[in-house]
């Protein structure tokens, strides 16, 4: 059964940086679109970042360009989400997802992503 499983939440003061990884199992990351999502508490889960598998073309929502930055490793079969210069308002789980259908630019839609790991918090405050 295909697996993601996020690492490297934690906390951070408002300016610092963390950096998120997803590993994947049983599939192989050129064969499939990879996202970042996030949920806050109360709100509805938004997309963050996506990275098409097949080129590496990257996609990221307006509230992170030029803060925070997906790549991928494919000899360790991870994605990335570097984060810098945090804000309160990143607050949340964050969330891997992966799709076989690669659009595109690729989509911040979470109803276009059918694997899901379970999440990882990013606690942001001073």
């Amino acid at each position: 059964q295909l697996q993601l499983v996020e690492s490297g939440g934690g906390s951070a003061q408002p300016g610092g940086s963390l950096r998120l990884s997803c590993t994947a199992s049983r599939f192989t990351l050129t064969s499939k679109a990879l996202a970042w999502f996030r949920q806050a508490p109360g709100r509805e889960r938004e997309g963050v970042s996506c990275i098409r598998g097949s080129d590496g073309s990257t996609n990221y929502a307006d509230s992170v360009k030029g803060r925070f930055t997906i790549s991928r490793d494919d000899a360790k079969n991870t994605v990335y989400l570097q984060m810098d210069s945090l804000n309160p308002e990143d607050t949340a789980v964050y969330y891997c997802a992966a799709d076989d259908i690669q659009f595109r630019p690729c989509l911040l839609s979470k109803a276009r992503y059918e694997y899901w790991g379970r999440g990882t918090q990013v606690t942001v405050s001073s």
